[in-house]
């Protein structure tokens, strides 16, 4: 096998690796749920937006023949639905639940619909739909950031994952890899917001450990 062939290889099998690492995390949400029978503390949103971004880029990675994008998306869209499925099942107040999910795949159907049947130029239709993944992908990123604010204010990183924070680095700097090696802007651009939150976060767990936490909780209290 050539060099350029072998870091291709290398690089997608660690795409698939840390992206359906970064993915399995939700599932000790999954277990809490299914133990104590409710879906306290656990976020529904990130679900559903994971959902819709692995169906928008499966969508891509369909239309460009890439089947690192195929895979990594379509796993992760199983996972995710089953993890909207369950948070469901335990959800005491379904009617905004279900007005969220019922929202973001009206937007996701409209999407499909656009892209498939009034854009009939394939190549701009790549184009337009890496686009979308790529903006949509980048607020998903970015979202986070009121969170980032709040421990500051707080001195308390208690909120914040230190394994999925490693996840997150992990999968956003070899998606950055990857793209760079496929010449793709649209998987390289969204993936480096990924990389910057992913060191403020570290960045914050320096700067507040947890044993500086505990102090800080017992002097509010």
């Amino acid at each position: 096998m050539e060099a350029g062939g072998l870091a291709d290889s290398l690089l997608s099998g660690a795409c698939v690796l840390f992206t359906l690492g970064m993915f399995s995390t939700g599932l000790s949400d999954l277990k809490h749920m299914r133990m104590t029978r409710s879906v306290d503390s656990v976020q529904f949103l990130p679900f559903l937006t994971t959902d819709v971004n692995n169906l928008s880029w499966l969508s891509y990675g369909a239309l460009k023949g890439n089947w690192t994008l195929i895979v990594v998306n379509a796993v992760g869209a199983v996972l995710q639905t089953l993890y909207i499925l369950v948070y469901l099942y335990y959800c005491h107040r379904k009617h905004a639940v279900l007005l969220q999910t019922a929202t973001l795949l009206g937007v996701l159907v409209l999407g499909f619909g656009y892209f498939w049947l009034l854009v009939p130029d394939t190549e701009t239709r790549l184009q337009q739909l890496g686009l979308f993944c790529s903006v949509f992908t980048i607020s998903m990123y970015l979202s986070p950031l009121a969170d980032l604010a709040k421990v500051i204010r707080t001195k308390s990183t208690q909120r914040l994952s230190f394994s999925l924070t490693i996840a997150t680095l992990l999968t956003s700097a070899s998606w950055t890899f990857y793209g760079f090696r496929l010449k793709d802007p649209y998987i390289v651009v969204p993936n480096f917001p990924g990389i910057l939150t992913s060191f403020i976060r570290f960045w914050l767990f320096w700067k507040y450990p947890q044993e500086q936490d505990r102090n800080y909780q017992l002097l509010q209290t």
